[in-house]
Formats: structure tokens, C-alpha cells, sequence
């Protein structure tokens, strides 16, 4: 029985991965290497940590982790205060019609806790979701399945019973480890991501609503059956 709806925050409730993208490429041309925005694609949904280490041992960069996601975080802030917070299209109504038909509602996202907050506050959303989470308060980032079910717990509903949101091959491979459901929004203005684990695909959340959640998990629970 579907009890409970997570979400994704970056590229599902917010338009932010353009944020990242522009503010890595920056640092990494500044320190003499240029990269196309689809390098950054394995990074996607993982946390900043995570992909300064990488990005560090990649390319050898003289600074340390915490110094280079200082760097990228003033950067995409300065985005953010020029831009505003960008909302994905139609997921506020998408929300709070979910919220009204008496699911359980949660975040699960590799941002920080501040950004979520903010974030949420921003587009209206705050007091729709009854959790947040950040990978920062887990062990290990997406795909490993800590974020998902940590969210699961914390809202009182097993993980079979949940359906997760994400747009990143990372992000749907947690889903999917987490034992729930997965629906991929690949979002058209979007690089194309591999959503392989996904159990459904969807481009717009416009005729999305709780009825139409529930026959897709019924649908995919009954085919593993």
C-alpha cells in the first residue's frame, strides 16, 4: 500500500543543477582545466564533499575539499541572489495536492539541511513536507539507499510502502537500493540523465497526482510480485 511520497530536491522541486555545473566549471578553469558540462553529470546527486574528492584527485588541485566547496558554495549563492531560487514547473500544485490526499510527504536530498530549508521556505513548500533529510546526517550519499531510508524511518512508513522522486542516475540507483518504488522525471530543459532505475518516467508533473502515483505503485509492486 503506498503510504508515503519522497522527494528529490535539486532538479525536482528546485531548478539548481545549473548552479553547480557553472560554479565547478568556473573553479576547475580558473585552475587551468577545462571541462563540458556533461563531465558533471556522474555527479548528480551526490554530495559536495564527495565530488570535490574526486574532482581533487582527478585533477590534482593544491587546495583542500573544504576549501574548494567554500569556493563553489559563494559562487552558486551569488547565482542563487542574482537568479532567485528557481521551481521546477507545476511541482508546487504537484505537492500540495499530494499533501491534501493524505500522504505522507518527506525530502531526501545531498544538499545541506540549511539549503533544503531555504530552499522549501522559498517556494512555499515548508509545510508540506512533515521531514527533511540531507545526506550530510547519513553515512553514505546516493546511490547507497542511507538518505531514503533514513526519511522512510523518520516518517514511520516501511520502504516498500514509499515511492521516491529523482532525476539523476545517483539518485534513482538510491531509490531503488532503498527497496521503493522509483519515479525518474527526466525534465525536457534538462541534460538527458540515464534513469535506468527507474520504475516509471515522467516529463512533467502537471497530470501527476496522487491517484495517478498510486496505479504506477500498484503496477510495479504487482509485476514483482
Amino acid at each position: 500500500m503506498l503510504e508515503a511520497i519522497i522527494f528529490d530536491m535539486d532538479g525536482v522541486l528546485v531548478d539548481s543543477e545549473y548552479t553547480y555545473f557553472q560554479s565547478k566549471s568556473q573553479i576547475l578553469r580558473e585552475a587551468g582545466h577545462e571541462v563540458e558540462d556533461s563531465y558533471h553529470f556522474q555527479f548528480m546527486g551526490t554530495t559536495s564533499d564527495y565530488m570535490w574528492e574526486k574532482m581533487k584527485q582527478e585533477f590534482s588541485l593544491p587546495l583542500s575539499v573544504s576549501d574548494y566547496v567554500q569556493q563553489m558554495t559563494a559562487l552558486r549563492q551569488a547565482m542563487i541572489k542574482r537568479d532567485g531560487i528557481r521551481v521546477i514547473p507545476h511541482v508546487q500544485e504537484f505537492v500540495k495536492g499530494l499533501s491534501q490526499s493524505g500522504l505522507k510527504l518527506a525530502v531526501a536530498s545531498s544538499s545541506s539541511l540549511a539549503e533544503i530549508k531555504v530552499n522549501l521556505a522559498e517556494i512555499g513548500l515548508s509545510e508540506y513536507f512533515s521531514e527533511v533529510v540531507s545526506t550530510e546526517e547519513v553515512e553514505n550519499s546516493k546511490p547507497a539507499p542511507d538518505v531514503y531510508l533514513a526519511a522512510a524511518e523518520r516518517i514511520g512508513v516501511m520502504p516498500e510502502n514509499c515511492l521516491g522522486i529523482e532525476d539523476t542516475k545517483n539518485g534513482t540507483g538510491a531509490v531503488h537500493n532503498a527497496g521503493m518504488v522509483c519515479v525518474g522525471f527526466a525534465n525536457p530543459v534538462f541534460p538527458k540523465q540515464d534513469l535506468a532505475f527507474a520504475d516509471m518516467v515522467v516529463s512533467s508533473f502537471a497530470d501527476l497526482d496522487a491517484d495517478s502515483l498510486t496505479k504506477i505503485y500498484q503496477k510495479v509492486r504487482e509485476s514483482h510480485a
